[in-house]
């Protein structure tokens, strides 16, 4: 198997992440698309994914059955609904698959179903796929231990005018990353909403701000303020393919690991 491309399948094919993983894919050669879904009663289902996408025929069917499109595969990439990952998630866990997952606003129950998945799939599950978020998130997390609270820490970001969810998933993974550093849990310090007569902010708490404008790929700033200086660690994005390659390079890095919940982080060697 070690030869033969890595079987693939993209559910949600028709959003803008389903598309780019399609062309991210089309990029290499050590992998292959081998299936795709959309959501029962959606325009796509029946149709050949090349031609709803504008293109040359593919000879792939575009399904709403995930089930017996991931028989056929050795790798789910999943930037779907927080709902939708989960059903995807018991399904590549009967398969044993590697279950790459980009899905942002996932819940608590939703982590739960996650992590019982992963006794049987490899789940590669990351706010954020590109490499310089990641190094972002290790440095956060560094920065954030080497100072105390007299360093106040906010995270700041801003993503296109379609997006549904905030804090984006990349900032709750910056977060998360400070609080590591401060040795704390997040859900104790997180500040979410300032609106009105807030008060003074509290010692060692860790904010969040999202701004929402134009086409904006994403852009997430850690900032450190301190009395007479600030520390701002920023990344900026201009193109999603950066996301959906990463995540290919997540299946390949799972294909064949032990089953559990692995990060970025691992994939990347930055752990």
């Amino acid at each position: 198997m070690a030869n033969q491309p890595l079987a693939v399948a993209v559910p949600g094919v028709s959003g803008r992440m389903g598309q780019m993983l399609v062309r991210a894919l089309a990029e290499r050669d050590d992998v292959v698309l081998a299936g795709a879904t959309e959501r029962p009663g959606h325009d796509w289902i029946g149709k050949d994914l090349g031609e709803a996408m504008g293109g040359a025929t593919s000879g792939i069917t575009i399904s709403d059955d995930p089930l017996a499109v991931f028989s056929g595969v050795r790798a789910v990439l999943d930037f779907t609904s927080p709902d939708a990952t989960v059903t995807h998630a018991d399904i590549a866990a009967q398969a044993r698959l590697v279950h790459v997952i980009g899905t942002t606003g996932l819940e608590a129950r939703h982590l739960t179903r996650l992590s019982a998945a992963s006794r049987h799939a490899i789940i590669v599950r990351a706010g954020n796929m590109s490499l310089g978020v990641n190094l972002l998130t290790v440095l956060t997390r560094r920065v954030a231990a080497a100072l105390d609270e007299d360093f106040d820490i906010e995270i700041v970001e801003m993503h296109h005018h379609h997006k549904v969810d905030a804090p984006s998933g990349t900032a709750l993974m910056l977060g998360q990353a400070a609080a590591e550093g401060r040795g704390v849990a997040l859900d104790d310090v997180s500040d979410r909403a300032r609106d009105g007569q807030t008060g003074a902010r509290k010692r060692g708490d860790i904010g969040f701000a999202a701004l929402r404008g134009g086409d904006v790929v994403g852009e997430h700033d850690a900032i450190f303020a301190g009395a007479g200086e600030r520390i701002v660690l920023r990344h900026i994005a201009t193109d999603r393919m950066i996301f959906a390659r990463g995540a290919v390079k997540a299946a390949l890095w799972g294909d064949g690991r032990k089953p559990g919940e692995y990060s970025m982080i691992d994939v990347l060697g930055l752990g």
